[in-house]
């Protein structure tokens, strides 16, 4: 008998297209607000961090601006297998480029393999709510106009499932946490030219190869500032940003371990009994 042919796993991301949407975003010498922002959350975690740390590798594929924020890391892009060797590192960051990955527990897992025990793992990317309202004014628009759905905006991660991706790569005091930035901007025009410059176009595998119809377009532009006006100035619209930030450790004797179970001294009941009690 012979076996059932698998049908190909499809991909989320054309990565010639990524790549080529980031190349121009360089050429444009654009300067990421996301990217200051989660540099100076990274910073910030990392201060508040008892160590030095001396060998540091960042994973992005935006070489330029990170190799500024860590000085003497090696930098690597965000390639489906990462330029790491195993055990070489103290500090791996993934830098805003998880959201683009096939693949982001195996993306976890290599920079897991390439720290030391007891290496800090740290990743920035966008989370769910990020261009939600862009998301949904391209949805009535096109669904309006054109009469049917294209895939236009990258889906990302809510925090939850990210989270759940440190422990499954074998890293250990697991934490995940998010800010939310709002922007404003004159227009969708204006928004989509911000998208374009800091290399986060449309790369979707399964996007349409055509431009997207002008009426379409129109109508998505109306939708948004009738639905979505910036609260300080009705005459600009909003946008959303969420970053999700995940903190990792690679296991190691001397970090806290959990007690096992039934090894507590006093039963719970006799613990909440007695916090109940006047004092």
């Amino acid at each position: 008998m012979m076996p059932a042919r698998q049908s190909p796993v499809s991909s989320l991301t054309d990565r010639d297209a990524l790549l080529r949407n980031r190349a121009r975003a360089g050429r444009i010498g654009h300067v990421d607000f996301l990217h200051r922002i989660a540099a100076d959350e990274i910073q910030d975690r990392l201060a508040e961090v008892n160590r030095t740390f001396t060998a540091a590798a960042v994973v992005t594929g935006h070489p330029d601006f990170w190799c500024a924020e860590f000085p003497g890391a090696r930098i690597t892009a965000d390639a489906p297998v990462l330029d790491l060797q195993p055990g070489a590192h103290d500090l791996v960051i993934h830098a805003m480029a998880l959201h683009w990955a096939d693949d982001p527990v195996g993306q976890i897992v290599q920079s897991a393999r390439a720290l030391r025990p007891d290496g800090l793992f740290i990743a920035a990317l966008p989370g769910g709510r990020s261009l939600q309202e862009l998301r949904e004014v391209l949805t009535r628009a096109e669904a309006e106009v054109a009469g049917g759905l294209s895939p236009r905006v990258l889906p990302m991660g809510e925090i939850r499932d990210l989270g759940a991706l440190l422990p499954r790569a074998g890293l250990a005091l697991p934490v995940a946490d998010q800010i939310t930035q709002a922007a404003s901007y004159r227009s969708l025009f204006h928004l989509a030219q911000d998208l374009r410059a800091m290399g986060e176009g449309n790369a979707l595998a399964q996007r349409l190869r055509r431009p997207t119809r002008r009426d379409v377009l129109a109508r998505a532009g109306q939708i948004y500032a009738e639905s979505h006006p910036d609260p300080h100035d009705p005459q600009r619209i909003r946008a959303t940003y969420e970053l999700v930030f995940l903190t990792g450790w690679a296991p190691d004797a001397s970090q806290q371990q959990p007690l096992k179970p039934g090894s507590a001294k006093v039963p719970l009941a006799e613990a909440l009994a007695s916090l109940r009690k006047p004092q």
